[in-house]
């Protein structure tokens, strides 16, 4: 419905900052959205007015009070967003801070004995944090192999590994590098099946932006995103936790409010851009459906986003009007198959006769602004195994057009037909 309403699509692009140009470059196309989603200018608004404020919460004045029902609202709003009626929602440092704290915890203050359980499709923020505690607790972490051939990992992958003494899970609900999405709450339910008393911890970084969140359905104990990756800014992370995972014994000032993650002051502005985020959601699942209620219209904003960035895609890789995709330039490989129905707004490529850096220089030189997967901390799981030292990401979220799939298969024929007839 975004694909085939140019009003809506405006109307869109209107609401995110730098959306057609670089401050330093100048006009370009962004499709390095998985490395940091555009701001909404909401949020921008919103960041100057709280960073100048000097009141902090808890005081006896109205603007403290004011603080205290703003974070109230945000968590609130982030109940709605999340589907999360029980448990916790907190800010921390970063979303990879806030996932090595989780996963800590789970693993120090759950039954001793037993293993830890994850996969090779993870990003390291969560295989370090389990191989530092797993270590430290004496419960060996086992590592659920991914199919190489698709870039993701499915609950039948996960059965040959299940047992019932299973004290800690993690699940990534997207692949920052594949852009392959995971059915966590299959995932869940399989683990659920064999160790029903595991703590589950969901790393949802990657996928927050692209389509729906539903803790709800879920039956997990942790989630954690960076809203930097969902239309915020940087400098913190959010979290939700279950109440299993709230009673079990974690980081906390003595004497301080019961079973509490946060430590220190927290940044109201932090929060309050969170809501502008609710709200953006809340307000696009509005113009796509005649949703009554606020869940209903997110739900509706998630499929929408979703099925625009299908489209986008399907259009990279298999060409739009008279441009050939991805698929049928010659020497483009694309990592986990042209056709993958798991993908959400991603395409890692190589190109034969080019390697991944100069390939991202190339384009950008061109206007369309890429990035380069390294086989290292952050992507050797994936691209060892494929024998692939690097790759490019294009990676788009739902205010990308098009059209701007249409001027980077341009760039992308420039560049191969240079390949093939080299200047003399």
């Amino acid at each position: 419905m975004i694909t085939d309403n140019p009003t809506l699509m405006s109307d869109i692009r209107a609401r995110f900052a730098h959306v057609e140009s670089c401050p330093v470059a100048g006009p370009r196309v962004f499709f390095e959205n998985a490395g940091g989603a555009l701001t909404l200018n909401s949020v921008v608004d919103t960041s100057n007015q709280f960073a100048a404020i000097p009141d902090n919460q808890g005081r006896d004045n109205e603007m403290a009070h004011e603080l205290v029902r703003v974070i109230d609202q945000a968590k609130e709003d982030m109940r709605v967003f999340f589907n999360a009626p029980e448990g916790d929602i907190f800010a921390g440092e970063s979303g990879t801070e806030l996932l090595f704290r989780l996963i800590m915890n789970a693993i120090l203050e759950t039954e001793e004995g037993g293993v830890v359980l994850g996969s090779t499709l993870e990003h390291p923020a969560t295989r370090s944090a389990c191989t530092r505690w797993a270590k430290v607790a004496g419960k060996p972490y086992i590592q659920v192999a991914h199919d190489d051939a698709t870039g993701c990992v499915t609950a039948g992958d996960y059965i040959p590994y299940l047992r019932p003494d299973i004290r800690v899970a993690t699940i990534l609900h997207t692949s920052p590098v594949t852009g392959m999405g995971v059915d966590v709450a299959a995932v869940s339910r399989a683990i659920r099946d064999v160790a029903p008393d595991a703590i589950i911890i969901v790393d949802g970084i990657q996928h927050a932006s692209h389509g729906l969140i539903d803790i709800k359905g879920y039956d997990i104990d942790g989630y954690v995103i960076s809203p930097y990756k969902v239309f915020s800014r940087h400098g913190y992370g959010i979290a939700w936790t279950s109440p299993r995972l709230n009673a079990l014994p974690h980081d906390s000032l003595i004497g301080g409010p019961e079973g509490n993650w946060e430590l220190g002051t927290r940044d109201t502005g932090a929060y309050a851009t969170m809501s502008d985020v609710v709200e953006y959601f809340d307000w696009l699942g509005a113009q796509v459906s005649d949703a009554q209620d606020r869940r209903a219209r997110i739900e509706a904003a998630g499929a929408a986003i979703h099925g625009h960035e299908q489209a986008l895609t399907h259009a990279m890789i298999h060409g739009t009007g008279n441009l050939a995709g991805l698929a049928d330039l010659p020497g483009v490989g694309i990592i986990g198959g042209a056709d993958n129905p798991a993908r959400e707004g991603l395409v890692t490529i190589t190109l034969e006769g080019m390697e991944a850096p100069d390939l991202v220089t190339a384009l950008r030189t061109r206007g369309i602004r890429t990035h380069t997967r390294k086989a290292d901390h952050y992507s050797g799981n994936i691209l060892d195994p494929l024998g692939l030292p690097s790759a490019v990401r294009v990676s788009m979220c739902h205010y990308n057009t098009i059209t701007e799939v249409s001027a980077f298969l341009e760039a992308m024929r420039e560049i191969v037909d240079g390949l093939a007839s080299p200047d003399p």
